[in-house]
């Protein structure tokens, strides 16, 4: 089980937790097995507790700790450091670059290979493992720690391990990285004037959510966004209004292509899921009467009532935007926890998105965190114009840094770089190991 770094809640000692683990097991003996259960659920459904799918593991949250930093990447500070990495890879490629790994094995902690040796020196080029730390083929802590460290700076699991992925992400040459970054200080040049006092920038590539208040980050917010078919677009709005407990509309190409087949295998679908149908004047339609066979959709709207089970769950935040798009939650929480996020049909989905509400409704008198809390609870749909719209930014950026001279790389998801090598598979939830 493991939880997020960023979390107060998280800095607990292994040993506490389990001491209060061991003090909910002594209130289900004082006061019953259903009361104590009561509880734990009440632990695991707070919008305050801990992301059980980040990493718990010391060293990778440290790893990740390391590459974290408060200056939004959309800023003229990272505009700056970008200028002083490409300086630095220039260099790098003038010293011919960096050596190709052999993806023939995986490799991890404890392992002797020839392999080791290769990718000592190339961790060593990119900064990722200092050079006294010395040439060997033994995988030792090192080496582990440096892994690590290149894992988080390219958006990768910090584990250590070396996959499928982390093989890509090496063995990408240091001239191809020299152009992403090149490629990026345009976008970024772009975007380093002033965005506002207060903003939200969704990095699509880096599926990465930050609010910034007063040039720093003040949250994070892991994302999912739109798959390689279904892209999430750039853009420019101002966010106007947050729904707790939203109603959901099924667009007609999630009709034609989804729900209809499913109403072929399943007639109990749409009851299931508390969809309900109305026509153009607001009439309920049984979807009895409804051809589900026919070759098209029917020309009535699908809504989904608010609930758990809810498409966007507790929390819809609306923009002004020709492609029809917003941020919303998702029972889907599981899928936060997986390598690549591209998952969506172009919304971008928010984890902990309660505190992400908390902090665009601050202004709007009457809806501190407890008043959201008590409304999504009704479950009554309950919307919320923001007193201050706060603008929000779409971007697409693939390579930046940041003031200690840390590099970030992403896969190139939408295939912009121009470059194949950076455009890495991407279809898998998970990384895999070298078969």
């Amino acid at each position: 089980m493991r939880m997020s770094k960023s979390n107060r809640s998280s800095s607990l000692p292994r040993r506490l937790f389990l001491s209060g683990a061991t003090s909910l097991a002594a209130l289900a003996a004082a006061s019953g097995a259903a009361r104590a259960q009561a509880s734990i659920v009440d632990i695991i459904n707070s919008p305050r507790r801990g992301n059980w799918d980040d990493q718990f593991d010391a060293k990778s949250s440290r790893a990740a700790k390391q590459v974290a930093t408060r200056v939004p990447i959309t800023s003229a500070e990272t505009v700056g450091y970008v200028e002083r990495a490409i300086a630095h890879y220039q260099e790098i490629v003038s010293r011919g670059g960096w050596p190709t790994l052999p993806e023939s094995e995986k490799l991890q902690l404890g392992n002797v290979s020839s392999t080791v040796r290769t990718l000592r020196q190339r961790l060593m080029i990119s900064g990722d493992l200092d050079r006294t730390a010395g040439v060997s083929d033994s995988f030792d802590s090192y080496v582990d720690g440096a892994v690590k460290r290149f894992q988080a700076r390219h958006g990768l699991p910090a584990d250590g391990v070396l996959g499928t992925y982390t093989y890509r992400a090496l063995n990408v040459s240091a001239n191809i990285r020299l152009g992403q970054l090149q490629t990026n200080l345009v976008r970024l040049n772009s975007m380093s004037g002033f965005l506002g006092d207060r903003y939200v920038m969704v990095n699509i590539p880096a599926a990465q959510i930050e609010a910034v208040e007063n040039g720093r980050v003040v949250q994070r917010h892991t994302a999912i966004v739109g798959k390689i078919t279904r892209q999430t677009p750039i853009l420019n709005s101002k966010i106007n209004e947050v729904i707790l407990n939203p109603y959901w509309t099924s667009p007609r190409s999630i009709i034609q292509k989804d729900i209809m087949p499913l109403m072929r295998k399943d007639p109990t679908y749409l009851e299931r899921n508390a969809i309900r149908l109305f026509d153009a004047q607001g009439n309920e339609v049984s979807p009895d009467t409804v051809d589900w066979n026919a070759e098209k959709a029917p020309n009535l709207m699908f809504r989904q009532d608010p609930g758990k089970i809810n498409a966007m769950a507790s929390t819809k935040i609306n923009f002004p935007n020709p492609h029809a798009v917003y941020m919303h939650d998702t029972p889907q929480q599981s899928l936060f926890g997986q390598l690549m996020r591209f998952e969506s049909s172009g919304c971008v989905r928010v984890q902990n998105v309660r505190d992400l509400s908390t902090w665009l409704l601050r202004d709007t008198p009457g809806w501190n965190r407890q008043q959201i809390e008590q409304t999504i609870q009704t479950g009554e749909s309950r919307p919320i114009e923001l007193a201050e719209p706060v603008p929000v930014y779409f971007v697409y950026i693939t390579a930046w840094a940041s003031e200690d001279g840390v590099v970030q790389f992403r896969d190139d998801i939408y295939k912009r770089d121009g470059v194949d090598e950076l455009a890495m598979q991407t279809n898998y939830a998970t990384e895999e190991g070298v078969q």
